[in-house]
């Protein structure tokens, strides 16, 4: 089976190497890597393009935003299961795809998932949290909680059959579209127990200033999708992440 993997950046030539190199050291042979860049000016195409064809598509042009790009992305792919990694983000080893791979094909699954740690950029070793995506399971999403997105993978007929990001949300849409398929449409999964990509804090899902976007949002996508839930319940969330921040 193809693996596609889509980055989506807009001015981060600082970090984008890390993401790249994490892909491009992959021990799994057949990926296609796609790049959609939203018309950077501070050097980042400069940094893509310096991979010449280790990049299979690259495009760098204005977008409606984060989903609107990659939306872009997977209307590109040709592969079987589909991956997003964010440019801040990296896979925490070379194995990382080979494993997902063959847990799709031994579980024969449409989705896959697994941990992911939060670090910081001054020290990408030290573990800042720990997202456990272990206890999942649809219910969850009641309570604004769900897998790991970036350690999301996922059969690209299901984004055919259910539909791509929602571009009118500015932080939940991948809550939304993780809803969309394990909730409402029930597409079958399999956890990976183990960390598969390291996030750098400060992203727009983790600045507290993101926090109450990210809850109204939340609730709406819950209506949308036919999932009763309440501010409480959502609120409940959080004492999970507290623990996240102890275990390493």
């Amino acid at each position: 089976m193809k693996l596609s993997i889509i980055t989506v950046v807009w001015n981060n030539k600082e970090t984008i190497k890390d993401a790249i190199n994490s892909v491009l050291g992959q021990t799994y042979e057949n990926i296609e890597y796609i790049i959609i860049d939203g018309a950077s000016t501070d050097g980042t195409v400069d940094v893509v393009k310096s991979y010449g064809n280790k990049i299979t598509k690259f495009i760098s042009e204005e977008d409606k935003g984060l989903y609107d790009a990659m939306n872009k992305g997977i209307n590109l792919t040709t592969g079987d299961v589909i991956g997003i990694l964010n440019s801040d983000d990296f896979y925490i080893n070379n194995f990382v795809c080979e494993n997902v791979m063959k847990e799709f094909k031994e579980k024969q699954v449409d989705s896959v998932y697994a941990d992911l740690v939060y670090v910081r950029s001054e020290n990408l070793e030290k573990t800042v949290r720990y997202y456990d995506s272990s206890n999942f399971n649809p219910s969850k999403f009641a309570y604004g909680w769900m897998p790991a997105h970036p350690t999301f993978f996922v059969k690209k007929e299901i984004y055919e059959k259910y539909g791509l990001f929602r571009t009118d949300l500015k932080i939940a849409a991948d809550f939304d579209i993780l809803s969309r398929f394990l909730y409402t449409n029930k597409i079958s999964y399999s956890y990976i127990k183990d960390v598969l990509v390291k996030m750098r804090m400060g992203g727009v899902s983790t600045s507290f200033s993101s926090i109450w976007i990210n809850n109204f949002e939340t609730l709406m996508v819950c209506k949308d999708n036919n999932i009763k839930t309440n501010i409480f319940k959502i609120l409940s969330k959080y004492p999970s992440k507290i623990l996240g921040l102890f275990k390493k």
